[in-house]
């Protein structure tokens, strides 16, 4: 068996869209196969979602509306993105069970319950997580993390458009370097930008570690670190 037993995977929303097309069918098929390919090392997967192709809470309070009624358009961004997630497991034979941070009527999908959850990881479901904190003014990551921590995750793991954490923007500064490993208090004293810092302050009250790593352009690096290689950057 691995290192990792329950892993938390976070998406942004953003990673599911194309040019073309706010959800792109073929990389949700991506995502499937990354999800599988976890599966098929006995790890179990529960997935936090964000909803950033759709809408940003932020960024619609920064064009003049309400931040509280941005954040819940975002919240429910995610409740969309999440049931496009469990829709392509479900076609490929993988069992997902979708719960959101607030209550949904008509079936839609679950209220969270941490025990209904656990349980349902133990079984062999992928758990997707929507709606957040399910409370305006908490970012997705924040999410993440308390979501984490409820299912007992040994590590979340955080996809980005970079292969882990860098000195500084790889994609305008050619000359920087990637972590290995990073701690706490130095990613918030260097304002790397990883995750908010109360995702920080909760990761470190609770002494659970994050990988940020790349997903899509190569689908076999979560696979890959879940197998030992050295990937991405661990904060701890």
């Amino acid at each position: 068996m691995g290192k990792y037993k329950r892993i938390l995977l976070k998406l942004s929303g953003e990673a599911l869209a194309s040019t073309d097309n706010t959800i792109d069918p073929d990389t949700l098929n991506k995502v499937v196969n990354i999800i599988q390919s976890a599966i098929d090392q006995k790890v179990e997967v529960g997935i936090v979602i964000g909803g950033g192709n759709i809408f940003r809470g932020a960024a619609l309070a920064q064009a003049g509306m309400n931040r509280i009624t941005g954040d819940h358009m975002g919240m429910l961004a995610t409740v969309i993105n999440a049931l496009a997630i469990a829709d392509a497991c479900k076609k490929n034979k993988i069992n997902a069970l979708v719960m959101s941070g607030f209550p949904i009527g008509g079936g839609v999908c679950d209220p969270v319950d941490h025990n209904k959850a656990k349980q349902a990881l133990s079984e062999g479901k992928v758990v997707i997580f929507s709606a957040g904190t399910g409370s305006p003014c908490f970012t997705t990551d924040t999410g993440a993390v308390l979501r984490a921590i409820e299912i007992d995750a040994d590590i979340v793991f955080k996809a980005t458009k970079v292969d882990g954490v860098y000195t500084d923007d790889p994609m305008k500064n050619p000359d920087a370097t990637r972590y290995e490993t990073l701690g706490f208090d130095e990613a918030i004293e260097k304002n790397l930008q990883i995750m908010d810092t109360a995702a920080f302050a909760l990761c470190r009250e609770h002494d659970l570690d994050i990988c940020v790593f790349s997903m899509l352009e190569n689908t076999d690096t979560l696979s890959d670190i879940l197998k030992g290689a050295s990937l991405g950057t661990i904060v701890s």
